[in-house]
């Protein structure tokens, strides 16, 4: 209770401090203008020098206390000239022009000079304010550097905010983690205020409450928003918020660094698994195929026999091909596949491949074009045909059946194109880039057709070793294409 009224107390004391303040200028006011009163009497100064004497004390109480209090002292100055100093003595004769011109000047001068001093006051003020927002922008940057970016960065700038610009509340909303955090005295409903400024998508200010809003925004998007209270300029909270916005995308890039550097960590794993297993793999293998053929040659099995014998033959030579990929797949990986580079014939090429991938009706579905017969590339002919092989079934397996598919080379100016088209499924254009990472399947048809995803990875880092690219463009009117395109330097001429 004790305590309460103590409160009470101080507060009315603080309420009530502007009016005693008034009244005790008042009284100085009064007490300079008597000791300046009676020295003048006592000194029989005469009138013009008193005049001066009490402009000047009007002019301090202007600069000094404001232009209320000078003009308390500007009635009671010309009040004791024309008492004291201006004949009849010690009378008052208020229709004396003097007094009125006395009058006049003093509030004059106490207008001019009140107004002067509350400008450089406020300038002053506005000065100050500057000046330490700036130190406390300097210590938030400087203290930024230091935050922890593999943690949220929301929490960590709130405190840093609250500490170093003193404010009673602070509210961050990370639209990149997706979590808002506040800190201070919110009340009810406050809550939310960065959430819905960033929503809003407008910055906010609020002087009578002290409370401000802004997006945080970096050079292409928004990252956030941030709601404080305090007493703080504009543009310190500008600057403000341009920081935390940076120390936002600080942590986000941290974030995908760290990401990435753990995606190539699991990716250099899993091909070093891979490239083992496939060298375990060969082994059986090539013991089941032997045993296969073995058993073919020696003869003497039963139409079902046989066939099993064939299918076994048949899925040997399919794991061994897959084999075959995944242990070119850790080499072109480790870029260590030493390229064994020479002339190859296009045309002939394809030729080749299309006889050993097609027979029959597959193969009259293929049609070549080349535009020059004699045209050669200086490429690895291995990685080459393994390319358009791949191209190939791809372009059987996801084509309609019996519809044409089209292998085509154009020389240009700067490369050598070649493109596979057909006719059938086509490919979403979020999954055209996507198709050519390792183990990747486009959802709509890992269900319906068989496969591993590894075959066009292995094709991009083919293209990639003999400094070519892949692409593939597909449209439900005009069908599918992949593309492999050679640099102008691995194109040559046969003589």
């Amino acid at each position: 209770m004790m305590q309460d009224i103590t409160e009470r107390s101080d507060s009315a004391w603080i309420d009530s401090w502007p009016r005693y303040r008034f009244l005790a200028q008042c009284l100085a006011v009064c007490v300079a203008l008597a000791l300046l009163t009676f020295g003048g009497t006592a000194l029989r100064v005469n009138l013009t020098a008193i005049s001066f004497l009490d402009l000047l004390l009007v002019l301090m109480v202007a600069m000094l206390c404001g232009f209320w209090q000078a003009t308390f002292a500007s009635l009671l100055a010309v009040a004791c000239l024309d008492y004291f100093f201006i004949p009849p003595l010690f009378r008052f004769n208020i229709t004396d022009p003097q007094d009125w011109v006395s009058l006049g000047a003093f509030e004059f001068a106490a207008i001019i000079v009140s107004r002067l001093s509350a400008k450089e006051l406020r300038n002053a003020s506005e000065a100050a304010i500057h000046r330490k927002g700036m130190e406390q922008l300097y210590e938030l940057s400087r203290n930024s550097l230091l935050l922890d970016l593999h943690q949220a960065p929301g929490p960590q700038l709130a405190v840093l905010i609250q500490r170093i610009f003193e404010a009673s509340a602070v509210s961050m909303y990370d639209t990149i983690l997706g979590r808002q955090d506040e800190i201070g005295g919110w009340e009810a409903g406050e809550a939310e205020l960065a959430q819905e400024c960033y929503l809003r998508d407008a910055a906010h200010n609020d002087p009578k409450t002290q409370t401000w809003q802004r997006i945080l925004r970096t050079s292409d998007r928004s990252v956030g928003a941030l709601a404080l209270r305090g007493n703080l300029s504009p543009l310190v909270v500008d600057a403000l918020a341009s920081l935390a916005a940076i120390a936002m995308d600080r942590h986000q890039s941290v974030e995908n660094e760290d990401r990435a550097e753990k995606a190539k960590q699991s990716e250099q794993l899993r091909t070093a698994v891979l490239d083992a297993l496939a060298h375990e793999f060969k082994t059986p293998l090539t013991a089941i195929q032997v045993a296969s053929d073995g058993l073919l040659e020696l003869g003497g099995l039963g139409d079902s026999q046989r066939e099993l014998a064939s299918l076994i033959e048949h899925e040997a030579d399919r794991l061994n091909e897959l084999c075959t990929r995944l242990l070119r797949t850790a080499r072109l990986e480790a870029k260590d596949v030493g390229l064994q580079t020479r002339n190859v014939n296009v045309q002939d090429l394809i030729l080749t491949v299309l006889a050993n991938r097609a027979a029959g009706e597959e193969r009259d579905r293929m049609n070549v074009q080349v535009s020059d017969s004699a045209l050669t590339v200086c490429v690895d002919r291995e990685l080459l045909a393994m390319i358009l092989d791949q191209y190939v079934d791809n372009a059987r397996k996801y084509s309609k059946p019996g519809s044409p598919i089209d292998i085509g080379v154009q020389e240009c100016r700067t490369e050598v194109l070649i493109s596979v088209h057909n006719i059938g499924s086509t490919i979403c254009m979020e999954d055209r880039e996507r198709i050519f990472e390792r183990f990747y399947r486009s959802p709509d048809s890992r269900d319906t057709i068989s496969g591993t995803g590894i075959g066009l990875s292995i094709v991009r880092k083919a293209a990639e070793a003999h400094q070519g690219h892949v692409w593939v463009v597909s449209d439900e009117k005009e069908g599918t294409t992949f593309f492999l395109s050679l640099p102008n330097g691995a194109r040559r001429k046969q003589s």
